[in-house]
């Protein structure tokens, strides 16, 4: 009775998802019992409802009886309008970034407090970074999660700060007034930076990607080692390449305009 009263009030579709967002980044695959404690759910609850997501193709079962996210979700997730057409657009450039800089490129966009790569493109001599495709991490000590809060409503930084700045490495900035100062400053001279502040022994730079009204819609970065970096280099293919993606998804919404 106890465990039923974890599952009281919540709607089948809320059970469901808390399945899904049982499984994280540092849990990709799990048993049946580590999703009924991890998604608050009975056991008997778990075991419906994973039974039918997996049947659906939202989950995997593996031969060891462990669930992992299935092919169903990632082919829906692909789908994401905003995100498609961003994704589109940038990815030629991205790539043309990648293969010139020999550099990690981040593709961006601020979900809440998090920035959400939408893309990354990596070659076999860049530097090892923590970030992937469809992951998050926090914006204030990440190139591209810095212009995305420079560039996000007041109201939003406030919050942001409120929340707490969380300190990764001894270089994150964790001050309100010092963060607040640096992203006037990503502002002013149209870049972020950052040095060790996310992982030791790397840094980021990232420029704002626009539409074509001019708003900030995405973040593009590059991360490379702290000791080989100059900033001002990274930044000099950044800016071309925000810029062809900013005239590309301008083109987009043309022709989705003339074809409506």
């Amino acid at each position: 009775m106890a465990g039923n009263s974890r599952d009281s009030g919540r709607s089948v579709t809320g059970r469901a998802l808390s399945v899904l967002t049982a499984f994280d980044v540092d849990h990709t695959r799990l048993t049946l019992t580590a999703i009924a404690r991890r998604a608050a759910i009975p056991l008997a609850t778990a075991h419906r409802l994973v039974g039918e997501l997996e049947a659906w193709g939202a989950l995997h079962r593996d031969d060891d009886g462990r669930y992992a996210i299935g092919l169903r979700l990632w082919e829906i997730g692909l789908l994401a309008p905003a995100h498609t057409a961003l994704r589109e657009a940038a990815l030629p450039f991205m790539q043309e970034l990648c293969e010139n800089t020999r550099e990690n490129v981040h593709l961006a966009v601020r979900d809440h407090w998090d920035a959400v790569y939408v893309e990354k493109l990596t070659v076999p001599r860049s530097v090892p970074i923590v970030s992937r495709t469809g992951g998050r991490l926090p914006l204030h000590p990440t190139g591209v999660g810095r212009v995305l809060l420079a560039h996000a409503p007041a109201q939003v930084v406030q919050e942001y700060c409120e929340r707490g700045l969380s300190r990764h490495t001894p270089y994150t900035i964790t001050e309100p007034g010092r963060l607040a100062r640096e992203l006037q400053a990503v502002r002013s001279r149209g870049f972020a930076r950052t040095s060790e502040e996310m992982t030791l022994g790397n840094c980021s730079v990232a420029v704002p990607v626009r539409d074509g009204t001019g708003t900030v819609v995405a973040a593009l970065g590059l991360v490379a080692r702290s000791v080989r970096a100059e900033h001002s280099k990274l930044v000099k293919p950044l800016l071309p390449a925000a810029e062809a993606i900013r005239r590309r998804l301008a083109e987009h919404d043309l022709a989705r305009s003339d074809a409506g």
